[in-house]
Order: structure tokens, then C-alpha cells, then sequence
């Protein structure tokens, strides 16, 4: 004899007439049927007066002992869920908890598939997201991986079509507002399916964004967020010096575009990397990098006012979503930095020894820490203190020139030479000597 299984059934707001003669057949043998009380209420006219109906609206967490307690008492429970339960549904949140041999998914059309047929948009290629829950508060530039509108913004970055669940707080306009912040405009239209398979189902299609951002949408809804192509595509990274915004006149404060691409490839960067920049100055590094890690995050220090203000500017243009600027000198603010998979750090503010004691220590397992210098005083003092937390090094030195005009000829200038030291937290590599032996 098959062990009892929950029955996860998707349902539409069309409610009973909208499930197939199996679902509505399925649910009428139920004995517990759970779900929220606004799908309670499309099927309760349907079901016997001896069903025990439960109202998880605030008690999603209960959820699993009311299934386990069914299954236990042999009774045929049905959990309903709007759409399709695999799709930031409750179906994945169950299995987690109960098994997945102890669920069965009869789902319905997904809300996404529904509001693209509307509007007559394919959808197989569609970045999907939610931000279904708690109020995540109006977007700001620098926001974190934890605000809730994240994955949505980001997604916009990544993909030309990004479906999204709202919520009553997290409403179209708010997404709106978001992307507006973030740097899109024209670029970006947004389309609303309110209300699906009710009689006043009403669908918004290709608002521009300061239209959506100043109007209020029915609820249920959900958004089809389309970006154009990009005319003329941005490299992923290698900037030019003069495409970022810094101090006038120049002064050095900018890592040159040699040392930087052999700074972020000694970082090591993978996609999803979570990676500091410390002494940010105009950007260059940390939101080159940003590109590189483009699943990932970029936290971002610089103690100068008005370096920090360039920065922002550049994450502005780049339209870096996944950079965060904080202003201020390191090590201060770090210990709310999640730990990072790699480091940059392109000023010490007095603070080198301790700072890099304090990055070995928070680096993730095979996290790299990269430092420029071009001092002599602060290599030995680098190198000192790599040495007595017993940590693997490298020293490579870059020295570039560039080509410029001499009347109808050209000559080289030499830029300053730069130390690039990189540090490795793989602790069994515990001598510079040992860490070139491993390259050879």
C-alpha cells in the first residue's frame, strides 16, 4: 500500500470553475483542506461540512505539522496555492520540510505564463522573481543583497524580460521608482496584469516607467518588465582612465587600467564572488569588478568626501546595482560586511597591519587579498605582516609605458611602478617561497 502524500493544488481566482475535473475531484475527497484564506473562501462552498478547513495567512510556518498530522491520521489533505506551486510557490517550502515523497503538485498556469499570454510576450526566456513578502521599503542606490527589491533590479540588469510576483507594499509603482533610481529610463518599459481570470481583470501594457512609477495598479497583479538592447554594448570590464569620473587635476588617486587588470585578475574573481574594496577612490577597481562578479556584490570604503561622491557617479553611469559605498575609514563599518571570497585594497589610511590582519581573518576559504603599492614603506610593512599571520604571498612587480606623441613620431612614458602583492587564505601555503613553488 503507497503512503499517503499532501496534495500541493495550484488554484486561480477563477476559483472552482477554473480547476480541471481532476483538482476539483481531488479536492472534494479532502478532509483538510489548507490554504489562504482568500482561496479558502473560492472553494468552501464546494467542499462538505465535515472538511476541517486551516487559515495559514500568518501561520505559514504551522504549516508542515497541519500536513504531518493529516498524513499521520490518514486523512486526504490538500494544500491550495495560487498558480503553479513550483514557482515561488509553496510547493518547494513543503517539500523542504516534509519530503518530497510525501507531496504530489497538481499545479494550474502559472500567473507569469497567464499575464505573457495577455500580452502576447514569449516567456521561455524570462528571468522570473518575487518580491511577495514583508514591505522592502523604497529602493536607494548602494542597497544590498538583503533589500527586497534586489533580485528584481538585478534581474533587470541581466535580462531583457524579468516577470515579477508583487505584493501590496512592493507594488508595480514601487518597481517602477526602483529602476527609475537605478538608472533606466526609456530604455525599460513595464507592463501590469492585474486582477487575472476575474470579471475586471485589467492589463498595462508597456507603460513607461515614470508612467508606472505615478499610478496605482488592482490588486492581485504581476509585472512584465522589458529592457531594449543596448546600441553600442559595455566591455565587461578594461575602462579606460578617462571613462571614470575622479579627482581634478589628476593626482594619481585612480588604479591605472595596467595595474587594475592585474589587480582583479589576481583577485580570482568568480561570477558570484562577494568581494571589499577598501580606499575606494573614484571606483575604478571595485566597479570593474562588480561587472566581473555580476551575480555577486561589491562593498566599497572611501574616506575621502569627495573621492567617494566620484564613486558614486561611476556606479551611477555603470549602473552598478550590485555596489555598495559606505564613507567612511576602514576597518570601521566592516564587521556589517558579510565575509568576502576577495579583497581589494588600494589605500590603508594609516591602518595597513591591522587591516590586513583583519581580512585573513574574515576571508572566506580560498579567498585572495590583492593590495597595490607604490611605496616602498608600505610593502615592507605588507609583507611584515603577511609573514607574522603566517600567511602565503606574492610580490609582482608592474611597471608599464605608455606610447605619446613626439612631433611626427611617438616615444614611451613611463608610468610609476606599482607592487601588486596577493595574499592567499589557503593556510597550507604559509611562505611566499612556498606560493611560488605551487605556480611553477
Amino acid at each position: 500500500m503507497s503512503k499517503p502524500r499532501c496534495l500541493i493544488l495550484g488554484i486561480l481566482d477563477d476559483g472552482w470553475e477554473g480547476l480541471s475535473a481532476t483538482g476539483r475531484a481531488r479536492l472534494a475527497a479532502s478532509r483538510v483542506v489548507i490554504g489562504a484564506r482568500r482561496t479558502l473562501d473560492l472553494v468552501s462552498p464546494h467542499l462538505g461540512a465535515d472538511v476541517e478547513l486551516r487559515d495559514m495567512d500568518g501561520a505559514l510556518g504551522k504549516t508542515p505539522e497541519w500536513v504531518r498530522a493529516a498524513l499521520g491520521d490518514h486523512l486526504a489533505v490538500t494544500v491550495l496555492a495560487t498558480g503553479d506551486p513550483l514557482c515561488h510557490g509553496i510547493a518547494r517550502f513543503l517539500i523542504d520540510k516534509i519530503g518530497a515523497d510525501k507531496v504530489e503538485v497538481l499545479p494550474a498556469p502559472s500567473t507569469v505564463a497567464l499575464a505573457c499570454a495577455r500580452l502576447n510576450k514569449t516567456w521561455q526566456e524570462t528571468a522570473i522573481r518575487s518580491c511577495h513578502g514583508a514591505d522592502a521599503g523604497e529602493w536607494f542606490n548602494g542597497a544590498t543583497p538583503g533589500h527586497g527589491l534586489y533580485g528584481i533590479v538585478r534581474a533587470v540588469a541581466e535580462h531583457a524580460r524579468v516577470a515579477a510576483f508583487t505584493g501590496p507594499a512592493n507594488s508595480p509603482d514601487r518597481i517602477a521608482r526602483a529602476l527609475l533610481a537605478a538608472g533606466y529610463g526609456d530604455d525599460v518599459r513595464m507592463s501590469v496584469a492585474a486582477r487575472l481570470c476575474l470579471a475586471d481583470e485589467a492589463i498595462f501594457a508597456d507603460l513607461k516607467l515614470e508612467e508606472a512609477a505615478a499610478r496605482e495598479f488592482p490588486d492581485p497583479n504581476i509585472v512584465v518588465i522589458d529592457r531594449a538592447a543596448a546600441s553600442a554594448p559595455r566591455a565587461v570590464f578594461g575602462f579606460e582612465d578617462s571613462d571614470f569620473v575622479q579627482r581634478q587635476p589628476e593626482k594619481g588617486l585612480i588604479t591605472k587600467i595596467e595595474a587594475r587588470a592585474v589587480s582583479l585578475a589576481k583577485l580570482g574573481l568568480r561570477t558570484d564572488s562577494l568581494v571589499w574594496d577598501i580606499g575606494a577612490g573614484s571606483g575604478s577597481v571595485g566597479l570593474e569588478a562588480s561587472r566581473i562578479a555580476r551575480l555577486g556584490h561589491v562593498w566599497a570604503i572611501e574616506k575621502n568626501v569627495g573621492d567617494a561622491a566620484n564613486a558614486r557617479e561611476n556606479a551611477r553611469r555603470l549602473q552598478a546595482t550590485n555596489y555598495t559605498l559606505v564613507e567612511g575609514k576602514a576597518p570601521e563599518g566592516l564587521d556589517a560586511w558579510p565575509d568576502p571570497d576577495a579583497v581589494f585594497v588600494g589605500g590603508s589610511g594609516g591602518e595597513l597591519a591591522h587591516l590586513i590582519e583583519l581580512i585573513l581573518a574574515r576571508l572566506r576559504p580560498s579567498g585572495r587579498l590583492v593590495m597595490n603599492f607604490v611605496t616602498i614603506e608600505n610593502l615592507a610593512t605588507a609583507t611584515a605582516a603577511l609573514a607574522a599571520a603566517s600567511a602565503a604571498w606574492e610580490v609582482t612587480m608592474l611597471s608599464a609605458a605608455r606610447s605619446q606623441p613626439i612631433l611626427d613620431m611617438h616615444r614611451l612614458a613611463a608610468q610609476n611602478p606599482v607592487w601588486i602583492v596577493t595574499a592567499y587564505k589557503n593556510t597550507s601555503k604559509n611562505t611566499s617561497s612556498q606560493a611560488e613553488k605551487n605556480n611553477e
